[in-house]
């Protein structure tokens, strides 16, 4: 069965079916598996499990047996339900299940009965096994039975099995002489086979151990010469990832046989890890489809699976585990240490799921179950006890609460950068690696972990291969004017990212809103058109930005991001601890970048730990100024001046002002266009200008403080301190002072700008003054922003980074920009 998973196939001449005990739940699931078998192959073998919660309840039923405990009542709602069943199935008793199955619960209840006595403790073992031999009944009455062609066969009568070290072997010559001699009376019949149940070389009546069926329906499609199998399950195939942990988890079209094994050895619940050597021992095609959405094609299981866009084809976790490792300076170069440590843990039965080793040899660790941790401990000691004795080891520890991720494909074979791609993913999340393991094969690269960081970082591998979209948790602090922009901005680029696969990889998940006092943490992603309306709702809570800030850092997302619009200093206190603590934070308020320098520092050491900090709308909203000038430093330019127009209320200002109409009017005019801020001293008084220098003086390396520029204040003394409403009443004591500047300006043939500048020597400065003709803030539009850096390379002819500096729409684009930029170094596509 070649070419793609979706493509049409020729039927299989024989074709072997398996179905689970969640597709045999009651009659009418019965009936649906019957239906799913006409599939045009002429001859069908079908291995059932038992139905849904069968074995349990017979386990529950020995142990309470061997207990001395009351067991009849559930006997009897046990027998009941499968006679109920099989009455469902075959109301007239054509079939004869009804009959079978009250002859198997009446050994049953003998062998309950006899096992408070019974010393055979491999006979009461056997017992769980029968709800397979039931299930078998109830399928041959619902395909119709005999007068359909189908015949019942118990594997008990030809699968004989025996005991390893690897689970349970089968005695293939045996079995299938056995099944051989059995074909010889059925040979043109299609089979109903019992799965999980088997015989030992004694005759003894056995099973496969749990989750066996399976592993029956692989044997008996090996044994029946199957063309192909198909297991049957309640999931479209295997996934990509536990979708419980990752929701974007992918069903694979196709796998190899080795990526399969791999999997399954690290937990993936589809299948049983010995499932796959029989269909791999004769090349048979798998696939494992669901009974539920049968129109899926599920996943086809090959010798070669089709190639992939991404070198992993899947993920799994492995919980409860312990790392144990042993140190010792005596042991570099010594031969025979890892045989002598691993000898010991085979010797008191402990299984070990990873091995590292470092080339120093100075340690060697292992990841264990964690059950069974304390016990390897103590062998090892044990085993190295007169090495300890003489100083060549020093000690055995042992790490708990430990979970091993696998990321598994063909892909990875020979292509470079794979563990580089799925370290650097981990990281970005801050996931810490204990211990990390990589076979020869290159299929497989396993790393231990905090169980605490496994659904982190699960996700972040995921994401890291291009699995499914990387997932950002996002607080906003501030719905105000910017924050409702942004907001509705991210609502118009939702729906673009849906319609564009090219943008198909990056999740913006909106999980809290907060003001100045309110806040709403959602338990999902919130609506981006309608967010802000959340703190008028149910679940609003005070504000507690500890509270917020470890909500949006949920351990099931891998990365967390705060914008704040606030505009609070409070808030701005907070950023060091959170950018420790891997959150990243955006913003358009100018406090953390211009505010005391040592909370400066505190950020930019905080960087270190992973969390980054963007800023760049805090200086020329929308336009790239903080971009450019990174850009400018990164290639090894050096920054010697920087001048501009850094307000876009100031730059209105002065272009408006020709001396004929008065300032003061122009104010007036601005705030009734909504270009000041409620109050116009907050521009006039050049402060806001003044953090902005601050800001891009920082960013070139240079310690500046706000008390260390020269501020012009256009802002009498006397007018400082007066209500807002007494500051309009005399706005006209603005205008004697600049009509007097405008006009010696004017004498000298120039005019007018408020301009910030820091000049070669570090002096910075703000107010107004004339530039001389040809600058170029004499030739910007009314609310430009305009800023010039001249730079070593850029010496002669400034480089000039110009546009509208100012307003919701602008700020909250970069704002939004900032945000996609961090999205695009954890490895999303946007």
């Amino acid at each position: 069965m070649q070419g793609s998973a979706y493509a049409p196939v020729r039927a299989p001449a024989r074709h072997a079916h398996k179905f689970g005990g969640s597709s045999l739940a009651d009659a009418g699931r019965y009936r649906i598996a019957a239906g799913l078998l006409d599939d045009g192959a002429p001859q069908r073998v079908v291995v059932v499990s038992a139905m849904q919660g069968v074995t349990d309840a017979l386990v529950a039923l020995v142990a309470s047996a061997r207990a001395g405990q009351d067991w009849v009542p559930a006997w009897s709602d046990l027998r009941q339900r499968h006679l109920d069943t099989a009455d469902a199935l075959d109301g007239q008793h054509r079939h004869g299940a009804h009959a079978a199955i009250e002859t198997e619960f009446d050994g049953l209840r003998a062998a309950l009965e006899a096992l408070a006595t019974a010393s055979d403790g491999a006979y009461a073992d056997a017992l769980p096994g029968l709800g397979e031999v039931l299930s078998s009944y109830l399928m041959h009455a619902a395909l119709g039975g005999d007068g359909a062609g189908w015949t019942r066969l118990d594997a008990r009568e030809v699968l004989v099995v025996h005991p390893g070290e690897m689970g349970v072997g089968v005695d293939w010559a045996l079995s299938r002489a056995r099944l051989a001699d059995w074909r010889k009376q059925h040979a043109d019949n299609d089979v109903v086979v019992t799965g999980f149940v088997a015989r030992d070389g004694q005759g003894r009546d056995t099973t496969l151990g749990r989750n066996g069926s399976d592993y029956s329906a692989a044997i008996f499609a090996n044994l029946f010469d199957a063309d192909a199998l198909t297991i049957w399950t309640d999931v479209d195939g295997v996934l990509s990832a536990d979708p419980r942990l990752v929701p974007d988890a992918v069903c694979l079209p196709t796998m190899s046989y080795a990526e399969a094994c791999e999997l399954a050895y690290f937990g993936a619940k589809v299948l049983h890890p010995q499932t796959l050597a029989p269909v791999q021992q004769r090349g048979i095609p798998l696939r494992i489809r669901n009974t539920r959405n049968p129109q899926a094609p599920g996943t086809l299981i090959s010798p070669v699976s089709e190639p992939d866009a991404a070198p992993v084809k899947g993920l799994s976790l492995v919980h409860d585990l312990a790392v144990l490792e042993l140190i010792g300076n005596g042991m570099v170069g010594v031969p025979g240490t890892a045989e002598r440590l691993f000898g010991a843990l085979r010797s008191a039965g402990v299984s070990v799921t990873m091995i590292s080793q470092g080339s120093s040899e100075h340690s060697i660790c292992c990841v264990v179950r964690a059950d069974q941790a304390a016990r390897g401990r103590d062998a090892i000691v044990a085993a190295f006890a007169d090495a300890m004795a003489d100083g060549q080891a020093q000690e055995v520890t042992v790490t708990p609460d430990i979970c091993v991720l696998a990321a598994v494909g063909d892909g990875m074979v020979g292509t470079p950068g794979v563990a580089a791609q799925l370290f650097d993913g981990l990281a970005k999340a801050r996931i810490n690696l204990r211990a990390i393991a990589q076979g020869a094969g290159e299929r497989n690269i396993s790393v231990a972990i905090a169980a605490r960081d496994a659904t982190r970082a699960l996700r972040a591998a995921h994401s890291a291969f291009w699995l499914s979209p990387h997932c950002l948790s996002i607080g906003l602090i501030g719905p105000g004017k910017v924050g409702r922009a942004l907001l509705a901005q991210l609502h118009e680029a939702q729906s673009r990212f849906q319609r564009d696969s090219r943008h198909n990889k990056v999740d913006l998940r909106l999980r809290a809103i907060a003001d100045s006092r309110r806040m709403h943490l959602a338990p999902r992603a919130m609506a981006f058109d309608d967010a802000h309306e959340a703190l008028a709702g149910d679940g609003v809570e005070t504000l507690a930005l500890e509270r917020f800030a470890a909500h949006v850092r949920a351990e099931h997302i891998p990365h967390a991001l705060i914008v704040d619009c606030s505009g609070s200093d409070a808030v701005a206190a907070f950023y060091p601890q959170w950018i420790a603590a891997g959150i990243h934070i955006v913003t358009p308020s100018k406090h953390a970048g211009s505010g005391p320098l040592a909370r400066y520092e505190a950020i930019r050491e905080a960087e270190r730990s992973g969390g980054q900090f963007r800023y760049e709308a805090t200086v020329g909203a929308g336009l790239p100024v903080i971009q450019t000038l990174r850009s400018l430093l990164d290639t090894g330019d050096e920054l010697t001046e920087v001048e501009g127009i850094l307000s876009g209320t100031l730059a209105w200002l002065f272009n408006r002002y020709d001396g004929q109409t008065a300032f003061s009017e122009l104010v007036r005019e601005a705030h009734a266009l909504g270009y000041t801020e409620p109050d116009p001293r907050d521009d006039l008084s050049g402060t806001d200008v003044a953090r902005k220098l601050v800001i891009l003086a920082r960013e070139a390396g240079r310690a500046l403080s706000l008390d260390q520029i020269e501020v012009e204040s256009l802002v009498p003394e006397a007018l400082r301190s007066v209500s807002k409403e007494e500051f309009f009443e005399r706005l006209h004591e603005l205008d004697a002072p600049l009509q007097q500047r405008f006009d010696a300006a004017r004498a000298a043939g120039l005019s007018l700008r408020y301009l910030a500048r820091l000049d070669r020597e570090g002096r910075a400065s703000v107010g107004v003054v004339s530039p001389p003709p040809g600058h170029a803030a004499l030739h910007g539009a009314l609310t430009d922003n305009l800023i010039q850096f001249r730079t070593r390379r850029y010496a002669d002819n400034p480089l000039v980074v110009q546009g509208p500096g100012a307003g919701p729409d602008v700020t909250a684009a970069g704002v939004f920009g900032d945000l996609l930029t961090i999205a695009q170094t954890l490895g999303a596509r946007a």
